[in-house]
């Protein structure tokens, strides 16, 4: 009896066999914390809490809310069901094992970043996305839905496409196709600033098919770049003249044994009154051997040498 705001993504999964399958996939334990995001009325959620310790199912609407709540209640799973209410996106995540989720659509990008730089560490995901979605998640370099998206998730996770689902698997029908994906993070997490990273990755999709000289030659890249150049150069003095009176006075106790240190720190980074920034990102580029390059095609060893050859330089991107 309840009328689904499709506005907000709530299409209820209706298909038994599409519920099982997800579950298997999810290869729950029974010492498992789930965290489940808009549970609708709770299909998947009541096969979960067969399986596992617990359930954390996230819902912003109270009405469906309730409706699960009279799902369980007077049976055995109830008290291994927790409902937070409220927006997803605006909550802290609550300590889990795995997530899986069929999301409303419109909250899948922020909602996988959210998920992906959460700590500590969960085992994976397993998420039903809108198709397309879906397959920019796991494109290769070259590829047509090749991404920003794509990049950035494939460098925090493994993501391998599990199944596609049809439209008619759920009540009300979406206009789009649907498929499941897994998500793995990778633990450790690669050694980079993923702030440094994304402001990099950012401007070179920006028109993913231009050459990336030609992509940071864009007035306003031109300006962030030039204007965290100089932060960076007046952080890197301050830095300087600090260890420098630090290892003046250890000098002083040691007998002189740190001189090579005091002449490599007694240099401070100039810029000169003509400097232009944008001669310097193209001499990274140039040097770096990617002038020439288009975003498209670029992986992630690529991008981590780029960013390695703009830090050097003194360029930073957050």
């Amino acid at each position: 009896g309840i009328l689904f705001d499709t506005g907000a993504g709530q299409h209820i999964l209706k298909n038994p066999l599409v519920v099982n399958s997800i579950v298997e996939k999810a290869a729950l334990r029974r010492t498992d914390v789930i965290l489940e995001v808009g549970p609708g009325t709770g299909n998947l959620t009541v096969k979960m809490l067969e399986k596992v310790k617990k359930v954390i199912a996230c819902e912003i609407d109270p009405r469906l809310v309730g409706e699960l709540q009279k799902r369980v209640q007077g049976t055995h799973l109830a008290n291994k069901l927790e409902i937070k209410v409220g927006d997803i996106l605006k909550t802290d995540l609550p300590f889990f094992d795995a997530c899986v989720a069929n999301l409303p659509y419109k909250i899948s990008s922020p909602f996988v970043f959210k998920l992906l730089l959460h700590r500590p560490f969960f085992r994976c995901a397993i998420l039903m996305f809108q198709r397309e979605f879906a397959l920019r998640l796991v494109a290769k370099p070259g590829t047509k839905l090749y991404c920003r998206l794509s990049i950035n998730t494939q460098l925090l996770a493994r993501v391998d496409h599990l199944m596609k689902v049809g439209k008619n698997n759920f009540r009300p029908p979406p206009k789009v196709e649907s498929s499941v994906v897994r998500i793995e993070p990778k633990n450790p997490p690669p050694p980079i600033n993923f702030q440094e990273w994304d402001g990099l990755v950012r401007i070179a999709f920006v028109r993913k098919n231009k050459t990336l000289s030609a992509a940071f030659k864009s007035s306003a890249v031109e300006q962030l770049l030039d204007h965290n150049y100089r932060i960076h150069c007046s952080v890197h003095n301050t830095v300087m003249k600090k260890l420098k009176m630090l290892l003046i006075y250890w000098l002083c106790v040691s007998q002189g044994l740190l001189q090579n240190f005091l002449c490599l720190l007694s240099t401070t980074v100039e810029i000169p009154e003509n400097f232009r920034i944008g001669e310097k990102i193209q001499t990274v580029l140039k040097n770096t051997g990617y002038s020439e390059k288009r975003a498209r095609s670029m992986d992630i060893d690529d991008f981590i040498r780029l960013l390695h050859g703009f830090n050097s330089e003194g360029i930073h991107f957050s």
